[in-house]
């Protein structure tokens, strides 16, 4: 092997929401490139000699994430120049990598968009259509619309900040998919899609045809934190007891 000829293996991270998965995709189906796609035409920019193949060690799916994947690859520098330290390839690869660009959040905006909920409303525009929705009252109270920041275990493995936004929402019960459509017309908010009036027309219009189509979140962001109950809940009410009573006594004539 020559001496200007080195094999790297390098370690990297990636959001994986826009890309088709680690490893290349076929030149006919390149909508969304995948990670390799991207980390080759890096290594091509040093402007090496050789063909660049990189061999990604592990695949993961469209739209996984990773902490810490690897590849190996080699490379052949022009007019016998050294084979590059581990610092200036870093920083090169780095360099015509470039990190993507994290959307940010109009988060003031949200809040205020977000107080427009909360309070007891006709939340028929917020709701799904499904088959009980003849038979359950659109009429929910809101008790909490929140917009914190958020934390995440990742926060200790990426090498840059990448900020993490939870809502929060408290109430008795919620019609069906009405938490992931107000998360989703929140974000919309909070990236100039929708506006803070606009909102408060969709709410007022109480219809689930007014809600804009393709906005609500998905279910996978979604946690249900916790359900909580009043010390009254958990009593057994008198009317309860007796009922239980006769219907004891029936049992045993």
């Amino acid at each position: 092997m020559h001496n200007n000829w080195a094999r790297y293996l390098v370690f990297f991270q990636y959001i994986g929401t826009n890309y088709r998965g680690a490893v290349k995709v076929p030149p006919n189906q390149l909508v969304r490139k995948g990670v390799q796609d991207h980390m080759e035409d890096a290594i091509r920019r040093l402007r090496p000699l050789n063909p660049v193949s990189l061999s990604v060690s592990s695949r993961t799916d469209t739209g996984v994430h990773a902490l810490s994947n690897s590849a190996h690859f080699d490379l052949q520098r022009m007019n016998d120049k050294p084979p590059f330290t581990e610092d200036v390839l870093v920083e090169a690869l780095n360099f015509h990598l470039k990190a993507e660009q994290i959307r940010t959040l109009d988060v003031e905006a949200m809040r205020e968009a977000a107080a427009l909920l909360v309070g007891t409303h006709d939340f028929s525009s917020f709701r799904a259509v499904n088959s009980d929705i003849h038979f359950k009252s659109p009429v929910k109270t809101l008790n909490v619309a929140s917009v914190q920041p958020g934390s995440s275990f990742v926060h200790a493995h990426f090498h840059r900040e990448i900020p993490f936004w939870e809502l929060t929402f408290t109430s008795r019960s919620f019609l069906y998919k009405q938490v992931r459509r107000m998360t989703g017309a929140l974000v919309a908010v909070g990236r100039g899609q929708l506006s803070v009036p606009r909102l408060q027309e969709i709410l007022e219009a109480r219809d689930s045809l007014a809600y804009p189509q393709g906005l609500a979140a998905p279910a996978n962001g979604l946690f249900l934190t916790r359900v909580d109950y009043r010390e009254t809940d958990l009593q057994l009410s008198q009317q309860t007891s007796e009922e239980q009573l006769v219907s004891s006594g029936n049992s045993e004539d």
